[in-house]
């Protein structure tokens, strides 16, 4: 019996090489639950969302009530016109095309549109770099090599710059930019679409583009059987234009609603298929990126074509559902910058301060420290542990000054506590 005791695994030691608390009962949690971006997620983190996307709701709203009101008031004479199997058919391509819209709406919007994975810390300085130095990056506050802010890249054989984000402590790709709104590196960043609620980036601009196409083909769709319905009550009634939108105000509302939507969904779609000839982004276009100078992406149109429709789409560089312990909470925990403090609404958990070796522990830890500490003497004021045991007590067990340091870092209670624990140990 008192062999099994004896063979009991021993609590974990803390190590004195780094002055650091192992956390082995700390909590896991998900990659997306503590992220440093403001993006909003569903489901488990299966899907993601921008900060603003309760706008999805106006989107929405905006092209399904227009094709009610077209299947409720319209639809019937189309009809009687048309007969029942071309006008079942004419309103069936208008549902068709309105829920193909909706499920492109969601895929551009509750996906990854290409986000850069944050780094924990700042990259090591390249010595060899041709770009100019930056001035004292804040985030190396105790003279601490400077970053240069920009570094040179070659692509298809043409030298360009890429730029340095503090925020997400990296060298952007090329094309990559940093969104404000959803507080991200984006790669080939396009612009942040409200409508959307969402940023539009490198794996979800088909579906953008698709989703405003196809928008602007329903507006058009619409319009125009909403025209073909005011020429049949003008027939069957033989009135005219202005009575016929007196016999069916819902058509007329409708043909303004669709030629103003269409101005808007068309105009874009045309600025897009002109930004898809010559494979440039929104974001580069505003900033007249290439105005005389060769587009290094610029590969034809027809290859530019293929490049956007018909490549295929990278996997997400984010695995928003992986668990996370202990450190790994550095790379997404948004209340947790280099030095500053946790946020006091998160789960409390130890980690170190980069510049100072300073530790702070969590009072879950602290109270385990307790507990081994009570352990060892109960042990031996009970005698069920000989004096000299096989195992070198001291080596194993002895209390060093980091426990001392702790228990006066949490107070005169425990701190007492703890000190009066260990002298009657020692």
């Amino acid at each position: 019996m008192q062999g099994k005791f004896y063979t009991a695994p021993l609590p974990p030691q803390l190590s004195d090489s780094n002055r650091r608390i192992i956390e082995t009962n700390a909590p896991t949690t998900r990659a997306y639950q503590i992220w440093k971006g403001s993006n909003r997620f569903f489901f488990g983190g299966r899907f993601i969302f921008g900060p603003d996307a309760r706008s999805l709701l106006l989107t929405v709203s905006m092209i399904v009530i227009p094709e009610i009101l077209f299947c409720a008031f319209v639809s019937q004479r189309l009809i009687d016109e048309f007969g029942l199997h071309v006008g079942d058919l004419i309103v069936g391509l208008s549902v068709a095309l309105t829920v193909y819209i909706m499920l492109l709406l969601f895929l551009t919007s509750a996906r990854d549109p290409g986000i850069i994975p944050r780094n924990p810390h700042p990259p090591e300085p390249e010595e060899d770099t041709g770009s100019c130095i930056s001035t004292d990056w804040a985030g190396n506050p105790n003279g601490a090599p400077n970053i240069p802010p920009t570094k040179d890249v070659t692509v298809n054989g043409m030298v360009v710059k890429v730029k340095y984000c503090q925020t997400c402590m990296l060298y952007r790709p090329p094309r990559c930019s940093h969104c404000s709104i959803c507080n991200n590196c984006v790669d080939r960043f396009d612009h942040h679409c409200p409508w959307v609620g969402q940023c539009i980036g490198k794996r979800n601009y088909r579906f953008f583009f698709m989703f405003v196409s196809s928008t602007t083909m329903l507006c058009l769709y619409v319009f125009a059987f909403c025209w073909v319905n005011i020429e049949k009550t003008m027939e069957a009634h033989h009135c005219s234009l202005g009575k016929a939108f007196l016999k069916s105000p819902v058509t007329g509302i409708l043909i303004l609603y669709t030629f103003i939507a269409a101005w808007f969904v068309g105009g874009l779609t045309a600025f897009h298929f002109y930004l898809v000839f010559t494979n440039q982004t929104t974001y580069e276009n505003f900033r007249f990126r290439y105005d005389g100078k060769m587009n290094p992406y610029n590969l034809g149109c027809w290859r530019n074509i293929r490049e956007i429709f018909f490549s295929k789409i990278p996997s997400s560089k984010n695995n928003f559902r992986a668990l996370v312990r202990g450190d790994s909470s550095s790379v997404y925990n948004p209340s947790i910058s280099m030095g500053h403090a946790m946020s006091p609404d998160m789960p409390k958990r130890s980690f170190d301060i980069e510049m100072g070796k300073r530790q702070a522990v969590a009072a879950e830890d602290f109270e385990d420290i307790h507990s081994q500490i009570d352990s060892i003497g109960r042990s031996e004021r009970c005698g069920t542990q000989p004096r000299h045991a096989n195992w070198d007590h001291k080596a194993n067990w002895e209390i060093t000054p980091d426990i001392h340091m702790l228990a006066a870092e949490f107070g005169m209670q425990h701190g007492s506590t703890v000190r009066e624990k260990i002298h009657g140990v020692r």
